[in-house]
């Protein structure tokens, strides 16, 4: 048996265990419901780092979070409904969309996105950036407020559940260096 299947086995027998009359409509399946995107699993770890490296008071991960919502495989986010898409990421009243744009820039100057300007001014769309190579280059480059322990943190997280995007990295730099 390949070790996902049994993986995902040994889940269900445990949950069935803990929760033997749930019904299935009840627990939100991405195979058979809509709604799901695709983004890491070490997304609160990334949105952690976000938040230290954008200082006080101005925390990113909310819009950050809210991106990844909007976004399907591609990286691509359109962003045409900016007061809507501020309200998601937190932001209500009057200066709901000037402070999401404030975020944005943040993402932006931070490289975690890009931005392009296009039909709904300075910020009509947003690539999302692989976010473990934009914290590795943070660590690379001695960034201020870089939050050490959470970056361990989220390496071991990350060779725990196999993704491989900040030893390639590494890789990659440690070449680039000989």
């Amino acid at each position: 048996m390949a070790r996902k299947s049994k993986i995902k086995s040994q889940i269900e027998a445990l949950r069935a265990e803990l929760w033997p009359n749930i019904e299935k409509m009840h627990v939100w399946n991405r195979q058979t419901s809509d709604g799901y995107s695709t983004m890491p699993r070490t997304i609160s770890q990334l949105g952690a780092i976000g938040d230290a490296l954008s200082g006080k008071g101005k925390p990113v991960m909310q819009t950050y979070l809210e991106l990844w919502c909007r976004v399907y495989d591609d990286g691509f986010v359109n962003l045409s409904r900016q007061q809507e898409i501020a309200f998601a990421s937190g932001f209500s009243g009057q200066r709901a969309v000037a402070t999401w744009r404030e975020r944005m820039k943040r993402l932006h100057e931070l490289g975690f996105i890009d931005i392009k300007e296009g039909p709904s001014g300075p910020y009509s769309y947003a690539l999302i950036i692989n976010p473990y190579w934009v914290v590795a280059s943070h660590k690379k480059n001695g960034t201020k407020n870089f939050p050490q322990d959470r970056y361990v943190a989220l390496f071991e997280r990350a060779l725990e559940i196999g993704a491989t995007d900040l030893t390639e990295y590494n890789k990659e730099l440690a070449e680039a260096v000989q």
